[in-house]
């Protein structure tokens, strides 16, 4: 594999059941940046083989605009190999890995990957891995598991299975410090943060979900999953920086520049004193915002609505 690590850029990640051909193609126009072709909790166990069969077409059908390819797998080492050796294909850009618990079980589903793309004429490592943190025993290795491998691309901690893992709710005040917790494991293996303080499972409040992203973004969060098309638009538009943070941004690096050019390490800006941690974060702003305009421009969207039917 290549020592360079690609990073996705993901606002939005919609969930959608592999089986389900209507659902499938409506995801397409949906607007999100990746669509997450479901083998697992949304397949029931007599469907997972239709499910692996369906893959390829779905795939096609699902990327008609632009968006990336994420398949969840299963976590039963049996059914986990069968769905790896469906969806090790060049239409899928990634597989999500549920309950993951060690570094070593990434290691051996990454030794697994390689091992198709090789034999199918596949670039190495062009299929990343994004580990799920969905029990207490995974919890105390999320750094581990982030490091584990070069394909590991991003996180994320499954709030409905990791409350089950602890007998609690999954309700905010309970995730706040696990969240946390794995956005950190995240930064610190250098590969991307995803989730938000919640859980994906009520689409119907979208002004709640509205507030929940934006305090969600200032923790860390780059991009969040969905299960619902009305969720997408709401996503795209927190996960990503404004007009006016983006105006912001430049106002503040221009301003420091110039104090920076006459010898000044800090100057005044709307009222407050900034630094260089403050421009780096401005910086940190409008690379976002650049990646972000740079992926639109490559896979243009149909224009999204916040549809409330699937």
């Amino acid at each position: 594999m290549s020592a360079e690590k690609h990073l996705p850029v993901w606002r939005s990640l919609l969930y959608v059941p592999a089986t389900n051909a209507r659902f499938v193609a409506k995801s397409a126009t949906s607007g999100a940046d990746a669509i997450i072709l479901d083998l697992e909790d949304s397949i029931p166990l007599a469907e997972k083989s239709h499910a692996r069969a369906a893959i390829k077409t779905a795939a096609e059908r699902a990327a008609a605009h632009g968006a990336d390819i994420v398949v969840r797998i299963n976590r039963p080492w049996r059914l986990l190999f069968a769905d790896l050796e469906a969806a090790a294909i060049p239409e899928v850009a990634a597989l999500m890995l549920p309950k993951i618990e060690s570094a070593e079980q990434v290691g051996v589903i990454a030794e697994i990957a390689g091992e198709w793309e090789s034999e199918r004429g596949m670039p190495p490592g062009s299929l990343g891995l994004i580990p799920m943190i969905e029990t207490a025993r995974g919890f105390f290795q999320a750094e581990a598991i982030a490091r584990a491998d070069q394909r590991v691309i991003a996180l994320t901690l499954g709030a409905e299975d990791f409350a089950l893992s602890l007998g609690m709710e999954p309700e905010p005040e309970g995730l706040f410090y696990p969240k946390q917790h794995m956005i950190i494991a995240a930064r610190a293996a250098g590969v991307v943060p995803l989730g938000f303080l919640g859980t994906v499972a009520d689409f119907t409040d979208l002004a709640a979900l509205r507030t929940t992203l934006r305090r969600s973004r200032r923790l860390g969060f780059l991009g969040a999953s969905a299960i619902h098309p009305a969720q997408i638009p709401l996503i795209n538009e927190e996960y990503a920086p404004s007009a006016a943070e983006i105006d912001r941004a430049r106002r503040l690096i221009a301003t420091y520049d110039a104090a920076v050019s006459i010898g000044k390490g800090a100057v005044a800006f709307e009222g407050k004193m900034i630094d260089a941690p403050v421009v780096a974060r401005a910086r940190q702003t409008l690379a976002r915002a650049e990646a972000i305009a740079a992926r639109l421009r490559a896979a243009p969207r149909p224009a999204q609505t916040a549809d409330t039917g699937r």
